[in-house]
């Protein structure tokens, strides 16, 4: 199966434009004393170096160095153009002109050193988190003390009354030590239930967001209140 070919206005019209720029560059180039092959490296000099502060500028647009680049390449092409269109006098060309064409390699060959080596720096912007998405749980070990073994009761002389011995208190059990953050992670986490809800978090559904014990969500709750 062949398909038919259709010729592409802008393509023709890109070939046409390219075609009459080259041969002016050539035929400014051969005015100004560089004949033979160095006429014609010329009109390619100036190409490369439009076409490489193009591309350069397609991945930076705010470039200096490109746009700056890139208007040298454009002005070099459209003098050319002007120049051989009857506002010169090719037989007669004058001394600044033929100095800016002799020197236009060493520039060319600076500008698209400068386009092709200049760093990039991409900016990758740090993905926000989801509205919905649910923090990963925080494994955090609990400190308990054991509570002291009670003092042994010493036995009662025989003649006299026993005395009972004095009720020993037990020692409650120290409360669970909470980072602070941990207190700052659940604050978060009770802002945006409250925010989803309208209401807020209850210790039941704190211990389950952050994936800790009772007691410790029990304290931390505390603090939230």
């Amino acid at each position: 199966m062949t398909r038919s070919i259709r010729p592409d206005a802008v393509l023709v019209q890109a070939v046409i434009a390219g075609a009459l720029s080259f041969a002016h560059l050539h035929d400014l180039a051969e005015a100004a004393g560089q004949s033979g092959w160095k006429a014609w490296a010329y009109p390619i000099s100036v190409d490369l170096l439009l076409v490489a502060a193009w591309r350069r500028l397609r991945t930076a647009r705010r470039d200096r160095a490109a746009w700056t680049w890139f208007v040298i390449a454009l002005a070099a092409s459209l003098g050319a153009n002007v120049a051989t269109a009857g506002l010169l006098d090719l037989n007669a060309v004058p001394a600044w002109l033929r100095i800016l064409v002799a020197g236009w390699p060493a520039l060319a060959f600076l500008g698209g050193t400068l386009l092709v080596h200049a760093p990039t720096v991409d900016h990758v912007p740090s993905a926000p988190a989801a509205a919905g998405e649910e923090p990963a749980p925080v494994e955090v070990e609990t400190v308990r003390d054991e509570p002291p073994a009670p003092a042994p009761v010493p036995a009662p002389e025989p003649a006299s009354v026993p005395e009972l011995p004095a009720a020993q208190p037990v020692p409650a059990v120290n409360a669970p030590v909470v980072p602070p953050a941990l207190v700052d992670h659940a604050r978060k986490v009770a802002t945006d239930h409250r925010a989803r809800t309208g209401t807020d978090i209850d210790t039941a559904t704190l211990r389950a967001r952050l994936g800790i014990p009772d007691d410790l969500a029990g304290a931390i709750a505390a603090q939230l209140a």
